[in-house]
C-alpha cells in the first residue's frame, strides 16, 4: 500500500502583474518521501514553497498540507511544519543553544530536545558558540536545527545548502540524510544537480513557472537516452581508429582530451581493452544535470 499524500498541490497559479511565477503547478509529496524542486533562476520554485507552507496566497488552484489549508494560516499546522528559508535571522548575541531554546520555547521544547538538536546537526561542540561567530556552513545546519526543534512532520528547505563550500556541503547531505532516516517528509529547492540526484526519491523539474517533468532521477536519466562518453588521454589513439572501433558514434579531440560518444558502450570498452588503452580512460554516463539543460536550456538566467 502506497504511503499517504502530505503534500498535494494542484493547478496552483501565483501572478505579479504580467509576470506568471507560477502558472498551473500540480504535484504531490508521500509521507516520508525526499522531493526536490529544480529550476533555472525565476523558474517559480521558491514561490511554489512558500505557497505550500503558507507564506503565500495563491491566485488560483488548491493546496492541501497533511490534510488541511496552508492558507489562511492555520495555527493547528504550524507545531507540524519546519521551514528553513533562503536567508535565515537569528536573535543577536545569542549562542548556538540559546538560539534553539528560544525557537523551542515557542512550541513548548525542553532543553533536552535543543541539545538533541545540536548532536543530529554536529553543533554540540559549538553550543555556547554565539552565532556571529559560525562559519556559512555551521549557520545553516543551525538553521535547519531550529526548523527541526519542535519535531514537524514535514519540513520545506529553500536552497540548504547554497553558498557553501564542497565540504560543507557534503556534511550537511548527511544531516539531510540522518533527518530522512527519522521518518521525517523534506521538501525542498535547490541549484545543485548532483546533490538533487544523490539525495532526491523524486524531483520536479520547473520552468517559466510549470512542473515541465516530474519522476525519480533514475528514471528522468533513463528516459533521456544519451549517448556515453568515453575519453582518452591525447595520443592514446588517433581518431581515424576511434571512428572504426566497434559502438563509436562520435569522435571529438582537442588539446585535452579524446572522447568516443557511444549508446553501446560494453562493445567499445572491450574493444579498448584489447588494445590496451583503458590507462587515463574516463566513462562519463548521463546525469540529472543532463536533463535539466535538456529541458530547460543552456542560455544564462539572471
Amino acid at each position: 500500500m502506497s504511503p499517504p499524500a502530505v503534500l498535494t498541490v494542484s493547478e496552483v497559479h501565483k501572478h505579479y502583474g504580467e509576470l506568471r511565477a507560477v502558472d498551473g503547478v500540480s504535484f504531490d509529496v508521500v509521507e516520508g518521501e525526499f522531493f526536490g524542486i529544480l529550476g533555472p533562476n525565476g523558474a517559480g520554485k521558491t514561490t511554489t514553497l512558500e505557497m505550500a507552507e503558507g507564506l503565500l496566497r495563491p491566485d488560483a488552484g488548491g493546496i492541501s498540507l497533511l490534510g488541511r489549508s496552508p492558507w489562511p494560516r492555520d495555527v493547528e499546522l504550524l507545531p507540524r511544519i519546519g521551514v528553513q528559508l533562503q536567508a535565515s535571522s537569528f536573535f543577536e548575541r545569542l549562542t548556538a543553544r540559546e538560539q534553539l531554546l528560544t525557537f523551542g520555547s515557542l512550541y513548548g521544547v525542553d532543553a533536552a530536545r535543543a541539545d538533541e538538536m545540536l548532536e543530529l546537526v554536529g553543533l554540540a561542540d559549538k553550543a555556547t558558540t554565539p552565532e556571529k561567530k559560525l562559519s556559512g556552513g555551521q549557520r545553516q545546519r543551525l538553521s535547519i536545527a531550529c526548523a527541526l526543534v519542535h519535531d514537524p512532520d514535514i519540513v520545506f528547505l529553500d536552497e540548504p545548502t547554497a553558498a557553501l563550500d564542497p565540504q560543507a556541503r557534503r556534511n550537511l547531505w548527511d544531516v539531510l540524510r540522518q533527518i530522512r532516516r527519522r521518518g521525517k517528509t523534506i521538501v525542498y529547492t535547490t541549484h545543485y544537480l548532483d546533490e538533487a540526484e544523490a539525495l532526491c526519491d523524486r524531483v520536479a523539474i520547473m520552468d517559466h513557472g510549470r512542473v515541465i517533468a516530474l519522476d525519480s532521477p533514475t528514471r528522468l536519466v533513463r528516459d533521456l537516452d544519451a549517448a556515453t562518453h568515453v575519453t582518452l588521454e591525447p595520443g592514446t589513439l588517433a581518431p581515424e581508429q576511434a571512428r572504426r572501433l566497434p559502438g563509436a558514434d562520435d569522435v571529438t579531440l582537442d588539446d585535452v582530451s579524446l572522447t568516443i560518444s557511444t549508446r553501446a558502450p560494453a562493445p567499445l570498452l572491450s574493444a579498448l581493452a584489447e588494445r590496451g588503452t583503458l590507462d587515463g580512460l574516463q566513462v562519463r554516463t548521463a546525469t540529472l544535470e543532463d536533463v535539466f539543460l535538456h529541458l530547460t536550456g543552456r542560455e544564462y538566467r539572471a
